[in-house]
């Protein structure tokens, strides 16, 4: 992919997920070595990426140099490692079943009600399943 760095793939229309990713940036900030890039899906080509903008809308993705997307909790247990020390045992212990199951459904709580969370607007709502602004008729927010 040309990447020397992994991606944070996250909406960067959603202030709640603009403002979470950068705090997770400043606290998981190597000292030595390159950082992940966070990028707003919105200013990237997702099909050239392999995945979609329903995707990226849905949870935040970490990309790695060799094109390797995880999703949600998963995306966020790969920051973990990457940023090493004992954030790495933390992101390795996220794989585990149970403790990647409640990741998991914790990460996809606080997705679906990230216009509730602190920071959070009506701008930052997922859009309803079969929701396309492109195409006339569909499913209005």
């Amino acid at each position: 992919m040309g990447r020397d760095v992994p991606w944070i793939i996250y909406d960067g229309d959603c202030a709640f997920c603009t403002s979470s990713a950068n705090w997770l940036a400043r606290r998981l900030h190597r000292r030595k070595g390159p950082n992940a890039r966070l990028v707003p899906w919105q200013f990237i080509d997702l099909t050239a990426l392999g995945t979609t903008a329903e995707r990226t809308q849905r949870e935040a993705l970490w990309v790695s140099p060799e094109g390797t997307i995880y999703g949600g909790a998963a995306a966020f247990a790969q920051w973990l490692k990457f940023r090493g020390g004992p954030f790495e045992i933390a992101g390795y212990a996220m794989d585990l079943p149970v403790i990647h199951a409640l990741a998991a459904a914790v990460y996809g709580l606080i997705a679906k009600n990230r216009h509730r969370m602190p920071g959070g607007s009506p701008a930052c709502a997922l859009p309803p399943p079969g929701f396309d602004p492109a195409q006339p008729g569909t499913k209005s927010l």
